[in-house]
């Protein structure tokens, strides 16, 4: 029997309905929206036991449709991150996408998964969302067919298991897009927070975030996080991570002990500080993202991991992120 229960959550413009999930178990309360796949809210105690949410996000969905720009909490395909250019080449036939971004595509395009509509049941202790994106939506080809499920451990862990299969060859790269700060949502700057990553490389990148090629080492510049410090701001870059089986990333918060870790499967981690947030209660570095991904732009650099999907074949990817408190 699965402990997740839905509600009513607003109304889109054009009448269609919008449903809250709320999940329960080991200490943590996730709440999960049909629309974008978004992760409304994740609450967790501190040290003493007191319970604060911990990832951004809006009360009500007037908020989600007025600010869409920082994608709080949202389910990010069908490729996450920047496409130079917006195009790349496949099979020897080039595929034009939205540049919303200018010039590049970012995040799925104009209208990705992060402004859809999801179907959900329950399963487990969670909720399972799913759509088939057509051939052709936002420019990529083949018809998309994608489940995501979001669950609660009984440690209280928030794992997220994303699976696509497709009837063509396309690119794929899925992700959330939660913004943490572990001192609580709104309650300012999450820059005081000290950050580990276990990468000991980055992608370079030119002015406009597109990687410029290959991958460079942390080692004594200011990318290395391979022992925790401060995060302080300015930061949009991919991890190589190392891919050694430790834990991805740990956030946390010096003053109320919680802690977040991230495991996963996938071969990068975007580090977003926040720095051009500006959206209702929450200035810039009001919270850091953490997004496990396939590299940006990588369905134009070869030499970067795989993200094209074939059909016969699975795009099965699973982060799961840890709380705790010290």
């Amino acid at each position: 029997m699965s402990s997740a229960q839905p509600e009513p959550f607003g109304r889109l413009g054009d009448g269609t309905p919008v449903h809250r999930w709320t999940l329960e178990r080991g200490g943590t309360r996730v709440r999960v929206l049909t629309y974008g796949g978004i992760v409304q809210s994740v609450e967790v105690p501190d040290r003493a036991g007191a319970v604060a949410a911990v990832a951004l996000g809006f009360p009500d969905l007037a908020g989600y449709l007025a600010s869409p720009g920082p994608y709080f909490g949202a389910l990010i395909g069908r490729y996450a991150n920047r496409i130079a250019g917006g195009s790349f080449e496949l099979d020897g036939r080039r595929y034009q996408l939205p540049r919303n971004n200018p010039p590049h595509s970012l995040h799925g395009g104009d209208r990705g998964f992060d402004k859809r509509i999801w179907e959900a049941e329950a399963t487990g202790h969670g909720v399972r969302l799913s759509r088939v994106s057509p051939d052709g939506e936002e420019g990529f080809p083949g018809r998309l067919a994608v489940s995501v499920t979001y669950g609660l451990t009984e440690s209280g862990a928030l794992r997220i298991r994303y699976e696509a299969t497709t009837d063509a060859p396309t690119v794929v790269s899925l992700t959330n897009h939660s913004y943490w700060n572990l001192a609580g949502a709104g309650s300012g700057s999450a820059a005081g927070h000290e950050l580990r990553i276990g990468a000991s490389r980055v992608t370079p990148v030119d002015a406009e975030l597109i990687p410029t090629g290959g991958t460079a080492p942390v080692a004594g510049t200011r990318f290395d996080f391979r022992q925790a410090r401060k995060v302080g701001l300015g930061y949009d870059h991919n991890y190589v991570l190392d891919g050694d089986g430790a834990e991805a990333a740990e956030l946390s918060d010096p003053v109320s002990g919680r802690v977040l870790t991230i495991t996963t499967g996938e071969p990068g981690l975007q580090l977003y500080t926040g720095d051009h947030i500006d959206d209702g209660p929450y200035g810039p570095g009001a919270g850091i993202a953490l997004e496990t991904q396939r590299f940006p732009d990588a369905p134009n650099r070869p030499e970067f991991p795989g993200a094209v999907l074939r059909p016969g074949d699975a795009f099965v990817s699973e982060t799961v992120y840890g709380f705790s408190a010290r």
